[in-house]
């Protein structure tokens, strides 16, 4: 399978994705490569400290505007809830919930460097 079913097959709304794109698939392709780096560079420790979490609301918001506007819907709508909690002053919940949605993001970007390389 290539790269598009891979990610379907794991919850990405290739669709959606593309029709923000104009279709565009290489642009579409090139922005997936752009969420790696992201995550890779801006990940968030699912240790945090509960008492000074700014850094990961920062992160987890910026986490959330990528995967939203590539539809990547696993990890926007798990990223959505964890600054929804994190903004209710809510870590601990944040924290269990960003340890659930790690394996899934995890799995979803190494799907998509296996295809890059």
């Amino acid at each position: 399978m290539g790269l598009f079913e891979d990610l379907k097959a794991l919850g990405v709304d290739i669709d959606g994705g593309l029709k923000r794109l104009g279709g565009n698939e290489a642009l579409y392709t090139r922005l997936l490569g752009t969420f790696v780096k992201a995550i890779r560079g801006q990940g968030i420790d699912p240790d945090f400290d509960t008492s000074d979490y700014e850094d990961v609301k920062e992160k987890a918001h910026a986490i959330k505007g990528t995967s939203g506007n590539l539809s990547i819907t696993p990890v926007f709508e798990a990223y959505t809830e964890i600054m929804n909690l994190l903004r209710a002053g809510q870590p601990e919940e944040a924290k269990a919930l960003l340890q659930k949605v790690l394996p899934v993001q995890e799995e979803i970007v190494s799907c998509i460097e296996k295809h890059s390389s």
